[in-house]
């Protein structure tokens, strides 16, 4: 028998665990342009669009799918000259020659605003009299205003803080500790575990795709050459997993038309948090089970980390989901709670300051980065080490390193993210 609490985690990983095709931030861009189009009623003649310095680095330097055009202005329009509301966050998965022209074409004017959510935007679109506005926040698909003509047809509530998760039935996330997290996953029901078996086999599939092919860096398939696609120890299976993930992000990153089944709003967390797992499991011969309640554990960790901080910040996501896989990692290897508190910790002593300076191509190499260093967490945590609360900003346990990753997430990085847009906006200049 589940308690309320463990059908609030199943109903959390129903509407987090969801196909993306491209960047979400583009995505949600296109997404926002496609509603106001369709209130308008027409193809706009002009588009206006107000969002958040993080929307904006997130967007600037990332490939659209199926276009060579870049940048939140771009999506907007791809959106706004045809793109289907229904497709949700895959719907840059199909553009016409003819919405691409238009895109390029329609005026788009951009205004970045500060007293904003993180995760926001606002598109007002006119043609001849008429007018409609549409504006997507606190999560990638989320509508909380819509008008059309003057006339408002949606106004919800919208989170100063941008919090990510700002339903009541989701803010246990932001206390729930490692040992809750792992109580729910020894008994998870079945929906729990196929959720997150699907989720790697999408991940999977553009993973192997991109180790086959070139995009971006090629972080992923140089890293993976020395191995081959078949790992001859728990070691390769680490270095290979590391490399597979990579991969996956060189190719989203460039615009890969495949989907992501995304975390946290994330495609590269999605990543981090599934193949470099399924690597190594298949390497271990893990059961089916043991390997989806693994999956399942990381998936939680790396919600549960976004609920502590803004789900686009200047902590970079790869870390915190890497943290996840650290621990999906220790499971794998029959470890339990104790291991886990080593790894994590181990994780927020090496890697807490690396910083998010929006989705493009070296978001590889930071995903190659932090699973490396989860393969070396958890090493760490299996010889019973790990840096103790005398270290920094870590914690005694893994639950006081939460709380601080928190802080700095809130209360230190606000400057660094004004910094980091400064310098990448001062770059187009």
């Amino acid at each position: 028998m589940y308690s309320l609490s463990m059908d609030k985690y199943l109903k959390l990983l129903r509407k987090e665990l969801r196909p993306a095709m491209g960047c979400t931030e583009p995505a949600a861009s296109a997404l926002a342009g496609a509603k106001a189009a369709e209130l308008l009623g027409d193809k706009p003649t002009s588009l206006s669009v107000v969002t958040s310095r993080d929307m904006v680095k997130n967007a600037m330097g990332v490939g659209l799918p199926n276009c060579s055009l870049k940048g939140i202005q771009a999506a907007v329009a791809l959106g706004a000259c045809g793109g289907d509301t229904s497709k949700g966050l895959s719907i840059l998965s199909e553009l016409s020659d003819e919405q691409i022209a238009c895109a390029s074409a329609v005026p788009v004017t951009l205004a970045i605003e500060t007293d904003i959510p993180s995760l926001y935007i606002k598109v007002m679109a006119k043609s001849g009299k008429h007018s409609s506005v549409a504006i997507i926040s606190g999560e990638h698909d989320r509508f909380s205003y819509l008008e059309q003509n003057g006339e408002v047809l949606l106004s919800l509530a919208v989170d100063a803080c941008g919090s990510a998760l700002a339903e009541e039935d989701e803010l246990m996330l932001e206390s729930a500790s490692l040992s809750e997290l792992l109580e729910y996953v020894k008994t998870a029901p079945q929906e729990a575990l196929d959720l997150v078996l699907e989720a790697q086999e999408t991940n999977m599939a553009i993973a192997r795709h991109a180790i086959d092919h070139s995009y971006g860096l090629s972080v992923g398939r140089i890293a993976a050459e020395p191995i081959g696609k078949e790992p001859k120890s728990l070691a390769e299976a680490f270095s290979l997993g590391s490399a597979m993930a990579a991969a996956a992000s060189d190719a989203r990153m460039a615009g890969c038309p495949l989907p992501v089944i995304i975390n946290s709003g994330s495609g590269n967390q999605g990543i981090t948090l599934t193949v470099p797992v399924a690597v190594v499991a298949s390497y271990l011969k893990s059961s089916k089970e043991t390997f989806a309640r693994a999956l399942l554990l990381g998936q939680l960790i790396g919600l549960s980390l976004t609920a502590r901080k803004n789900r686009l910040s200047a902590l970079c996501g790869a870390f915190t989901a890497a943290i996840g896989t650290a621990c999906s990692f220790v499971y794998l290897l029959g470890g339990e709670l104790v291991e886990m508190d080593r790894a994590f910790n181990t994780m927020v002593g090496n890697l807490t300051g690396i910083i998010c300076d929006g989705a493009k191509m070296t978001c590889a190499l930071k995903i190659y980065s932090c699973t490396e260093a989860a393969n070396l967490a958890c090493k760490l945590a299996f010889r019973g080490l790990s840096p103790g609360n005398e270290s920094g900003i870590v914690g005694k346990t893994s639950v006081e390193s939460m709380d601080f990753l928190s802080r700095i997430s809130h209360e230190g990085m606000e400057e660094t993210d004004k910094t980091i847009l400064s310098i990448m906006l001062g770059k187009q200049s």
